[in-house]
């Protein structure tokens, strides 16, 4: 029986990347060693990163004057890193989920912090629209995807301040503006890679502005100095996260990876929309294309625990919703053909017929 994988994190890949990995991981490149193995300094995997940089900046358009990091730690290292290379007095945040909330409490140690705005009181399902980030402010910080929520900012935003922005769960889905942002992040286990390499993309004239100490580890111009090489970096991730881009690169870029997206989320936000078992949790205008959330529309409830062992069966792997909101979770990532989400389509319009 095929499986589709809808799980959020760590997540699909393309097959044919799984499969180049794969065959470096026996041997790489020739060399008679696996990519487990080699020395990150080994002359043959310098060509990796240095590829890997290139497309990063030729995928996503960056502009001169920004360096493209590959770390370890996840995203989750990087909400304290952030403050400690980029808060000197005062940091706004946009409160939208989990995440969001998590990089906010640890700014909280470097700095003030003003929340902007928050839809905590709505279960963060909607994206507050109207507010005003202080001018004043060393940054100001957003999540553009929420992976549990199922929300997303699907257009940069205009600020007057330097942004930063959280793109973990939604980079090479859609074109973005590097040069709006100063620091852009994220872990690379959704759209990039497994699990174990973060990547950065930096402005290099935005370092060096604050007057604290920063620990060398922590300190971004280690890594823009050193070439993501200060210590050794995530081999096998990297190596995976360059087939992953040189996949995009061949299935026509960014644009086509939001067309496919757009696509997808819309069929299957018409099929909850239309299906009377199941009601979406987010607003309509701020839903999410990389994680679709549902739950059954409350007549039908108790079929809750059914439906979802009835989509197991039929191969649907990873739809349960995260655990603190409940119900279903699609997660629609770049490698998600469009056969698998025809798939959980089929599966509730069956389960639909049975009820």
């Amino acid at each position: 029986m095929k499986k589709h994988n809808f799980n959020a994190g760590p997540s699909i890949l393309p097959r044919e990347v799984i499969e180049q990995t794969a065959q470096a991981v026996l041997d790489f490149n020739g060399s008679g060693l696996s990519v487990l193995e080699i020395s990150h300094r080994a002359k043959d995997f310098q060509p990796v990163v240095d590829e890997a940089v290139a497309l990063f900046k030729e995928l996503l358009n960056i502009p001169e004057g920004y360096s493209v990091l590959f770390l370890g730690g996840g995203a989750s290292l990087e909400f304290c890193m952030i403050p400690f290379n980029f808060l000197e007095k005062k940091a706004a945040y946009l409160n939208t989920g989990v995440w969001a909330k998590k990089a906010m409490k640890e700014a909280k140690g470097f700095g003030e912090v003003v929340e902007v705005a928050s839809s905590a009181e709505a279960t963060y399902t909607y994206i507050p629209k109207d507010y005003t980030v202080p001018a004043d402010v060393d940054y100001f910080h957003i999540t553009t995807n929420n992976t549990i929520y199922g929300t997303e900012l699907k257009e940069d935003l205009d600020v007057n301040v330097p942004m930063i922005a959280d793109m973990s769960s939604d980079i090479f889905s859609r074109p973005i503006d590097v040069s709006k942002y100063i620091c852009i992040y994220g872990g690379g286990q959704k759209n990039l890679a497994p699990a174990g390499v973060t990547f950065v993309i930096v402005k290099n004239d935005a370092l060096g502005k604050v007057s604290r100490y920063i620990p060398t580890m922590l300190n971004y111009q280690t890594h823009v100095d050193g070439g993501s090489m200060f210590n050794t970096p995530p081999v096998l991730p990297i190596y995976t996260a360059l087939q992953t881009l040189r996949w995009i690169k061949a299935q026509g870029g960014v644009a086509e990876m939001e067309r496919r997206a757009i696509e997808k989320a819309d069929m299957l936000y018409a099929e909850i929309d239309r299906n009377k078992m199941f009601v979406g949790t987010a607003a309509k205008e701020d839903r999410s294309r990389m994680n679709i959330c549902f739950v059954m529309a409350p007549e039908y409830k108790d079929l809750e625990a059914d439906f979802l062992k009835f989509a197991t069966e039929r191969g649907m792997v990873g739809i349960k919703g995260h655990r603190s909101v409940g119900g279903f979770r699609a997660s629609c990532y770049n490698a998600m053909p469009k056969e698998s989400v025809q798939a959980l389509i089929d599966c509730m319009q069956e389960f639909e017929k049975l009820h």
